[in-house]
């Protein structure tokens, strides 16, 4: 009974663990920049993915390549999806600050937009978005540089996008015949990452059985923790992060350059959810639905802990993904069943999707009782 309920306990905190480093990159961003960004399940998707193409690239070259691909794919999945993410808040979200309503619903329809591209991509589809992107951007790059360009600028747009869209299209449809390239890559089905063999064991510690793999996802956690702490602390850029998030007015009319921040900060955030999706893809498989089992308690975490703090991001999310764990696992019910009308109910929610509702009704007690999280933002924002 003792065996199996720290085993149970043991792969909580390993669930936890990942939900702490995807939780990480949201609370430096919903702290800082108060953007709800639904996405962010999607960029761990994308780290997820990534980690599955490197796994196949160095497959192929066999031997140490593959026992170790998996730090590889930590470096490839982190400035992935960080480049993903510099791009949406450089194209979308810094349109949308201070506005939270749009900015949910615009990140919520970027992340379908997300899991119908990884569904449907191939060849074809990034050579067009390639040559449009080329042809179309790269265009109003030349036609910035000359000064007599902003009298006609609209009219100019305008043909410009038609040309680009038009050599796009037609260029596309000469390859539409080719099975290579509009091949899928992923296709909607979920696929496999398969771990190195060093990975694949695991060591009995008093009769509990230790997979590596989840310990290696603990122990990447704490590189983590270790590293946003030390940027945060002991940067140039971690210091003017903490001023933004304290103090946005404050800090530009102290020449921090907020715009750059918010980029940075961003993008920072967002690779972090690759290295969740890099952790994931060692539990199960992966598939274009990934992200969206991860993003509600992603966000639990940041609110029961408390906007932008550290330690309370921490203890909320190792508390909510072990409790999910052990009450999806029918592990609490077998400890209580002594208790019968408690057993009753914990036998109820003994399911993956039963135990998020009850895990779900319980965070919403507690913020009834503390409505700012464990531990409450300070600062002078929070008297405004």
């Amino acid at each position: 009974m003792l065996t199996g309920f720290l085993e149970a306990l043991f792969n909580g905190i390993s669930i936890g663990a990942v939900l702490l480093i995807a939780a990480l990159g949201l609370a430096i961003i919903f702290g800082l920049m108060g953007v709800i960004n639904m996405a962010h399940g999607e960029l761990m998707m994308f780290g997820a993915y990534a980690t599955f193409v490197v796994q196949n690239g160095c497959k192929q070259l066999g031997g140490v390549w593959f026992e170790s691909y998996i730090f590889l794919a930590l470096i490839v999945a982190f400035f992935f999806t960080a480049v993903v993410g510099l791009i949406l808040e450089r194209g979308v979200i810094r349109y949308l600050y201070g506005r939270p309503l749009e900015t949910l619903l615009a990140t919520w329809g970027v992340s379908l937009i997300f899991q119908q591209f990884v569904r449907s991509v191939n060849w074809s589809l990034v050579i067009s978005i390639v040559l449009f992107s080329m042809l179309f951007f790269g265009g109003l790059w030349i036609l910035n540089s000359r000064s007599n360009f902003a009298k006609v600028r609209n009219w100019v747009v305008a043909v410009l996008l038609l040309l680009s869209l038009g050599i796009t299209i037609v260029t596309v449809n000469l390859f539409s015949n080719q099975q290579a390239v509009t091949l899928p890559w992923f296709g909607a089905q979920n696929v496999d990452v398969t771990a190195p063999s060093w990975l694949q064991e695991g060591i009995s510690l008093a009769g509990v059985q230790l997979p590596f793999a989840r310990l290696f996802i603990i122990a990447l956690t704490i590189v983590c923790l270790t590293g946003i702490y030390l940027f945060l602390q002991r940067s140039n850029w971690g210091l003017r992060i903490r001023a933004v998030t304290q103090n946005r007015s404050m800090s530009a009319c102290l020449g921090v350059p907020t715009q750059k921040v918010d980029a940075i900060t961003f993008a920072l955030g967002s690779g972090l959810a690759g290295v969740a999706g890099c952790a994931i893809s060692l539990l199960g498989s992966v598939g274009p639905n990934t992200g969206q089992n991860y993003i509600i308690d992603t966000f639990m975490v940041v609110v029961v802990g408390g906007v932008g703090n550290l330690a309370g991001t921490i203890l909320a999310a190792l508390g909510i993904g072990t409790a999910n764990f052990l009450i999806g696992s029918g592990t609490l019910a077998f400890l209580f069943s002594s208790i019968q009308p408690l057993a009753d109910v914990l036998n109820f929610f003994a399911t993956t999707s039963m135990a998020k509702v009850l895990v779900f009704a319980l965070i919403i007690a507690f913020l009834q009782w503390k409505p700012a999280g464990i531990f409450p933002q300070k600062g002078r924002t929070v008297d405004v």
